[in-house]
């Protein structure tokens, strides 16, 4: 945890102090410590004292996660210190009711030494003024759009590009399979889809590739299907640090734009379900405990953590509240109930979802998505090639893909979910179609409050208007203004991290869905990610 670039941050607790990074040309105060000041690009760095008073930005009760050391339930909580509200600190609220903590609070710095560190604590203060405003974020979130770069060129690298091919594993819970077993069934049914052979695939994409992730990974990156189906790709490419889960999508595509190659194999697989039954069962070990991170140490080990504090930030300062999420739950639910692959298809109510066991306030059970074991495959075509393949080509008319936040968890957007405001911005901007023109939406619901999100940041409805649009339900059902997530999305189809988003967008442009089809669909957007930059994509019919 501790290294010389952050020592003086997690050890001068042992002197009851707090230190914060500071360059000493700007005076600026930075965090988390950088090589270089942000604001001024200087490298006269050094650290500065403050206060150890901040207030509170964010906080959420967890119920669910737990640490060595640190048992549930335990408060995580974000502050922002009185000297410059720009730093912000994960942490844990100490010393009180949670009952009792409300945002823009005055809280004070405590200390608790964990072996060679000094984590800092924060409790409500004894004297206790009005609540302060939320700060604010750099960028507002109605100002994204105009901080877009405009494109770079005229044409438009998605203009010479389709989608050709599609192909799912089995999805299922603890299938107890090997991922790169699930991998490779995908990528065959998504060849044959296309009427390829493996001959014909002279690239290949993966998301997150070859490092250790635990369940999130494909068994190899793109060295494992390589050696399995015997192809020489012209080109590859595998990472996590990308446009979100499906990057490897939108790098495919500027690979074949390019001409590196013809006929690219994207693919995702998580194997989540066996991956944690085999951690039960002793057969594989997981990384332990508190590790170098500045959101670990204080129990913010999950993506929940931090998208619980941006929801109630929302409903702070938009009204929201959790039926309004609920609406969310229960479309996908009801969706699920036509698609024969989802893991969860019985019927959900308003009252089953409000009466769950929660995980981290103000997050239930039926706001997280399902873990699973399964994998989703696309390939993507030169333009050219793709009228005489074996399934009707659906187009890509724009991305989105810009960042405008800071890509730290706890250092981004206070009001939605991180990166997403801007890639949707960015999306429209390479675009003459608008939101109105879109007729269903398969958007990101990793956990409910990401698609609320994105239906704000695409225009779906405008910034805080998310309670009326959700209300009741009827603009997002299959029959409504803005079909959503219609094979019932992460939230109840499975996590397959939004590649089984586009796989479905894909399906219903084609008019295969069956008994869950949207009448006359021409336009879909598909998204992934947040949080970790994101990717947003506007699809088309080719007529």
């Amino acid at each position: 945890m501790v290294t010389p670039d952050n020592e003086f941050f997690w050890t001068s607790g042992a002197e009851g102090r707090l230190r914060v990074q500071e360059c000493t040309a700007c005076l600026a105060l930075i965090h988390p410590p950088q090589p270089v000041c942000r604001y001024c690009h200087g490298r006269q760095l050094g650290s500065r004292v403050v206060s150890g008073v901040a207030t509170l930005i964010g906080f959420t009760v967890n119920h669910r996660f737990g640490l060595p050391g640190l048992p549930a339930p335990y408060v995580v909580g974000q502050v922002a210190l009185a000297e410059d509200q720009r730093i912000r600190l994960t942490t844990n609220i100490v010393d009180c009711d949670p009952g009792d903590l409300t945002l823009g609070m005055r809280v004070e710095v405590v200390f608790e030494q964990l072996d060679d560190v000094w984590l800092p604590l924060f409790r409500p203060t004894a004297d206790q003024p009005e609540p302060e405003p939320l700060p604010t974020d750099e960028i507002g979130p109605t100002d994204y759009h105009r901080h877009v770069r405009p494109m770079a060129t005229v044409e438009k690298f998605e203009d010479r590009v389709a989608l050709t091919g599609i192909g799912a594993s089995d999805l299922g819970r603890r299938l107890m399979r090997s991922p790169a077993s699930l991998t490779i069934e995908a990528c065959e049914r998504a060849i044959a889809d296309a009427g390829l052979t493996a001959a014909d695939i002279d690239g290949l994409s993966s998301y997150p590739g070859a490092g250790n992730v635990g369940g999130f990974g494909e068994g190899g990156g793109v060295s494992a299907v390589e050696a399995a189906l015997g192809l020489r790709p012209t080109w590859h490419n595998g990472g996590i640090e990308t446009f979100g889960p499906g990057g490897s999508v939108i790098a495919a595509m500027l690979a074949v734009a390019g001409g590196l190659a013809r006929h690219v194999l994207c693919y995702r697989t998580v194997w989540e379900s066996t991956y944690n039954e085999l951690l039960k069962q002793g057969r594989i070990a997981a990384p332990g405990g508190r590790t170098a991170s500045w959101m670990t140490p204080f129990g913010a080990v999950s993506a929940a953590h931090t998208l619980a504090q941006n929801t109630q930030r929302h409903f702070h300062r938009y009204g929201t509240t959790r039926e309004t999420l609920g609406w969310i739950a229960l479309n996908q639910r009801a969706n699920a109930a036509l698609t024969p692959t989802a893991i969860y298809r019985e019927p959900l109510t308003m009252d089953d979802y409000l009466s769950a066991r929660p995980i981290t306030t103000p997050f239930g059970l039926y706001d997280c998505d399902v873990p699973c074991d399964g994998a989703v495959a696309v390939i993507v075509s030169a333009l050219d090639t793709a009228h005489d393949l074996a399934k009707p080509p659906i187009r890509v008319e724009a991305v989105g893909t810009q960042i405008l936040e800071r890509i730290e968890w706890d250092q981004s957007t206070l009001t939605h979910e991180p990166q997403v405001l801007g890639q949707s911005a960015h999306l429209w901007s390479r675009t003459t179609l608008r939101p109105s023109d879109v007729d269903l939406a398969q958007l990101y619901d990793g956990f409910t409050f990401n698609c609320l999100s994105w239906l704000e940041g695409l225009g779906f409805c405008g910034i805080g208007e998310a309670k009326d649009f959700l209300d009741g339900g009827h603009n997002i059902a299959r029959a409504g203004l803005l079909p959503l997530n219609t094979h019932g999305g992460q939230l109840s189809h499975g996590r397959t991290h939004g590649m089984g988003l586009l796989h479905e967008a894909i399906v219903q442009l084609r008019g295969e869905a069956g008994a869950r089809q949207i009448p006359d669909a021409r336009v879909a957007v598909a998204t992934s990610g947040g949080l970790t930059p994101s990717g947003a994509l506007l699809l088309r019919t080719d007529s």
